[in-house]
């Protein structure tokens, strides 16, 4: 929510794990309401006519887009993540609507032009991960600089990632993940150029 996101754009999470950044994103892009799936504690309350329930879900439902066209990729190192992925996908109600790839941020590229990556990478917190991270942060700038008309919006609560990631943010916002302080750093792509009006 607090990047420039619209649903017409394209969307990448190079980090997307168990995929709930792309799935999110894809719900938010269809205007499916949180949740609109599951079952809650309060359907079973004996003082709440369960008519309430059924007319928000309709109205959930009816304001929904599933036609909404959406172009949103997850990618992770690891295979395993991108199977639990997919599988949480699917569980979501979303079948294949997001493709997700087995892929390391290095090798992240596109032709495609004025989108959005937005992601979670590894902190390096642990002993040990701290030079894998930063290299790792290194390699994602180098990719990214290529994508000049995409934003990239990335969480991390390394105080160093612009001087790895090879450039100072637009745009940095505080936040937290949990217990730890993190920053969304954020970095503006090119706008599209305007198309001039009409008579």
């Amino acid at each position: 929510m607090l990047t420039n996101w619209k649903p017409d754009k394209p969307f990448i999470d190079p980090f997307c794990g168990s995929g709930t950044i792309p799935i999110e994103a894809a719900l938010i892009g269809q205007n499916i309401a949180p949740g609109f799936n599951r079952e809650f504690v309060s359907e079973t309350w004996s003082w709440m006519d369960s008519k309430v329930w059924d007319e928000a879900r309709i109205e959930a439902e009816d304001l929904a887009d599933y036609d909404q066209y959406l172009d949103i990729t997850g990618c992770d190192i690891d295979h395993r993540m991108v199977d639990i992925a997919k599988a949480n996908s699917f569980e979501a109600g979303l079948g294949d609507l997001i493709e997700f790839k087995q892929m390391q941020v290095r090798d992240i590229s596109t032709r495609k032009e004025y989108g959005v990556i937005v992601g979670n990478p590894p902190y390096g917190e642990r002993l040990g991960e701290k030079k894998a991270v930063e290299q790792m942060y290194r390699e994602m700038g180098q990719a990214f600089k290529k994508l000049d008309t995409w934003s990239v919006y990335m969480i991390t609560s390394n105080p160093d990632f612009e001087q790895h990631y090879g450039k100072p943010a637009t745009k940095k916002r505080k936040l937290f993940n949990g217990f730890i302080r993190a920053d969304l750093y954020q970095y503006w792509g090119k706008r599209p150029p305007r198309q001039p009006q009409g008579e």
